[in-house]
Protein backbone atom coordinates (compact mmCIF):
# COMPACT_ATOMS: atom_id res chain seq x y z
CA UNK A 1 0.00 0.00 0.00
CA UNK A 2 1.53 3.61 -1.05
CA UNK A 3 0.96 5.99 1.46
CA UNK A 4 1.61 9.87 0.44
CA UNK A 5 2.65 12.65 2.61
CA UNK A 6 4.67 15.94 2.87
CA UNK A 7 8.13 15.57 2.94
CA UNK A 8 10.60 15.95 6.50
CA UNK A 9 13.95 16.61 6.71
CA UNK A 10 15.12 13.75 8.24
CA UNK A 11 13.78 12.20 4.34
CA UNK A 12 17.41 13.07 3.64
CA UNK A 13 19.01 9.53 3.63
CA UNK A 14 16.22 8.10 1.94
CA UNK A 15 16.45 10.73 -0.42
CA UNK A 16 19.73 10.19 -0.96
CA UNK A 17 19.55 6.88 -1.77
CA UNK A 18 16.68 7.36 -4.45
CA UNK A 19 17.92 9.23 -6.78
CA UNK A 20 20.68 8.33 -7.49
CA UNK A 21 19.02 4.93 -8.64
CA UNK A 22 16.45 7.15 -10.35
CA UNK A 23 18.89 8.78 -12.30
CA UNK A 24 22.38 6.83 -12.53
CA UNK A 25 23.64 9.71 -14.90
CA UNK A 26 22.73 12.83 -13.26
CA UNK A 27 24.03 14.18 -9.93
CA UNK A 28 20.63 15.62 -8.55
CA UNK A 29 22.01 15.78 -4.60
CA UNK A 30 23.12 18.55 -4.31
CA UNK A 31 19.83 20.01 -5.45
CA UNK A 32 17.63 17.62 -3.42
CA UNK A 33 19.99 18.45 0.05
CA UNK A 34 19.57 22.11 -0.70
CA UNK A 35 15.70 22.18 -1.38
CA UNK A 36 15.24 19.52 1.54
CA UNK A 37 16.34 22.70 3.88
CA UNK A 38 15.02 25.40 2.27
CA UNK A 39 11.87 27.52 3.25
CA UNK A 40 8.95 27.47 1.24
CA UNK A 41 9.45 23.92 -0.44
CA UNK A 42 6.33 21.49 -0.61
CA UNK A 43 8.21 17.92 -0.62
CA UNK A 44 5.72 15.16 -1.24
CA UNK A 45 6.92 11.77 -0.80
CA UNK A 46 5.20 8.25 -1.53
CA UNK A 47 6.17 5.58 0.85
CA UNK A 48 5.63 1.94 1.03
CA UNK A 49 5.24 0.95 4.38
CA UNK A 50 8.65 2.11 6.08
CA UNK A 51 10.45 2.67 2.47
CA UNK A 52 10.37 6.17 1.03
CA UNK A 53 9.79 4.89 -3.12
CA UNK A 54 9.29 8.65 -4.59
CA UNK A 55 9.50 12.44 -3.99
CA UNK A 56 8.47 15.46 -5.67
CA UNK A 57 9.38 19.08 -4.82
CA UNK A 58 7.76 22.44 -5.55
CA UNK A 59 9.51 25.39 -4.99
CA UNK A 60 7.76 28.52 -3.99
CA UNK A 61 8.89 31.29 -6.06
CA UNK A 62 7.60 34.28 -7.85
CA UNK A 63 6.80 36.85 -11.43
CA UNK A 64 6.31 40.08 -10.99
CA UNK A 65 5.15 39.75 -7.21
CA UNK A 66 2.72 36.75 -8.69
CA UNK A 67 3.04 33.48 -6.51
CA UNK A 68 4.25 30.64 -8.26
CA UNK A 69 6.14 27.14 -7.77
CA UNK A 70 8.07 25.31 -9.91
CA UNK A 71 7.78 21.55 -10.03
CA UNK A 72 11.23 19.63 -10.06
CA UNK A 73 13.00 17.35 -9.47
CA UNK A 74 10.82 14.21 -9.45
CA UNK A 75 11.65 11.11 -8.60
CA UNK A 76 10.53 7.20 -8.26
CA UNK A 77 11.99 4.42 -7.21
CA UNK A 78 12.94 2.30 -10.64
CA UNK A 79 10.82 -0.56 -9.68
CA UNK A 80 8.12 1.57 -9.09
CA UNK A 81 8.43 3.56 -12.10
CA UNK A 82 5.67 3.37 -15.34
CA UNK A 83 3.19 2.68 -12.16
CA UNK A 84 1.30 5.78 -12.10
CA UNK A 85 3.28 7.09 -8.49
CA UNK A 86 5.52 9.81 -10.58
CA UNK A 87 2.29 11.38 -11.37
CA UNK A 88 0.25 11.09 -8.24
CA UNK A 89 3.08 12.88 -6.55
CA UNK A 90 2.63 15.30 -9.08
CA UNK A 91 -1.68 15.94 -9.01
CA UNK A 92 -1.05 15.95 -4.84
CA UNK A 93 1.62 18.66 -5.17
CA UNK A 94 -0.24 20.48 -7.87
CA UNK A 95 -3.96 20.21 -5.52
CA UNK A 96 -1.81 21.00 -2.07
CA UNK A 97 -0.48 24.66 -3.98
CA UNK A 98 -3.99 25.26 -5.85
CA UNK A 99 -5.58 25.10 -2.33
CA UNK A 100 -2.53 27.52 -0.54
CA UNK A 101 -3.08 29.78 -3.41
CA UNK A 102 -0.29 29.62 -5.87
CA UNK A 103 -1.45 31.10 -8.94
CA UNK A 104 1.05 28.82 -11.61
CA UNK A 105 3.49 26.18 -11.73
CA UNK A 106 6.73 25.95 -14.02
CA UNK A 107 7.95 22.73 -15.03
CA UNK A 108 11.43 22.71 -17.26
CA UNK A 109 10.69 19.15 -18.15
CA UNK A 110 9.34 16.59 -21.27
CA UNK A 111 6.46 17.92 -22.65
CA UNK A 112 5.00 14.63 -23.62
CA UNK A 113 4.71 13.72 -19.82
CA UNK A 114 3.93 17.04 -18.28
CA UNK A 115 1.42 17.81 -20.78
CA UNK A 116 -0.39 14.74 -19.14
CA UNK A 117 -1.25 17.21 -16.12
CA UNK A 118 -2.21 20.05 -18.70
CA UNK A 119 1.28 21.81 -18.71
CA UNK A 120 1.47 23.82 -22.09
CA UNK A 121 4.81 25.38 -23.48
CA UNK A 122 4.94 29.03 -21.33
CA UNK A 123 7.27 32.17 -23.65
CA UNK A 124 5.32 34.37 -20.88
CA UNK A 125 7.51 33.33 -18.50
CA UNK A 126 11.20 33.63 -18.62
CA UNK A 127 13.05 31.02 -17.09
CA UNK A 128 15.68 33.14 -14.54
CA UNK A 129 18.45 32.07 -17.01
CA UNK A 130 18.61 31.42 -20.32
CA UNK A 131 17.39 28.45 -21.35
CA UNK A 132 19.06 26.74 -24.69
CA UNK A 133 16.84 26.82 -27.72
CA UNK A 134 16.35 23.11 -27.98
CA UNK A 135 14.68 23.57 -24.88
CA UNK A 136 12.57 26.11 -25.30
CA UNK A 137 9.18 23.68 -25.72
CA UNK A 138 10.39 22.03 -22.19
CA UNK A 139 9.56 25.46 -20.79
CA UNK A 140 6.14 24.58 -19.44
CA UNK A 141 3.12 26.29 -17.19
CA UNK A 142 0.30 24.96 -15.91
CA UNK A 143 -2.22 27.81 -14.51
CA UNK A 144 -3.65 26.77 -11.02
CA UNK A 145 -6.07 30.03 -10.54
CA UNK A 146 -8.82 32.60 -11.72
CA UNK A 147 -6.76 35.00 -12.11
CA UNK A 148 -4.46 36.20 -15.08
CA UNK A 149 -1.37 33.97 -16.39
CA UNK A 150 1.85 35.45 -14.31
CA UNK A 151 3.98 37.40 -17.12
CA UNK A 152 7.52 38.00 -16.25
CA UNK A 153 10.55 36.31 -15.21
CA UNK A 154 10.59 33.83 -12.74
CA UNK A 155 12.51 34.88 -9.57
CA UNK A 156 13.78 31.77 -7.80
CA UNK A 157 15.37 31.19 -4.55
CA UNK A 158 18.93 30.33 -3.62
CA UNK A 159 18.52 26.71 -4.51
CA UNK A 160 17.71 27.00 -7.91
CA UNK A 161 20.26 30.18 -8.55
CA UNK A 162 22.96 27.73 -10.29
CA UNK A 163 22.90 28.62 -14.21
CA UNK A 164 23.91 25.17 -14.60
CA UNK A 165 20.82 23.94 -13.66
CA UNK A 166 18.97 25.59 -16.58
CA UNK A 167 21.58 24.51 -19.48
Amino acid sequence: MTDFRKGKSNDIEALERLYPAAFPDEDLLPLVRALTNAPGVLSVVACDGTDLIGHAAFTRCSVAGTPVALLGPVAVAPARQDKGLGGALIRQGLDDLGQAGVAQVMVLGDPAYYGRFGFRADAAVAAPYPLPEAWAAAWQSLHLGDGPAAQGVLEVPDPWRDPALWS
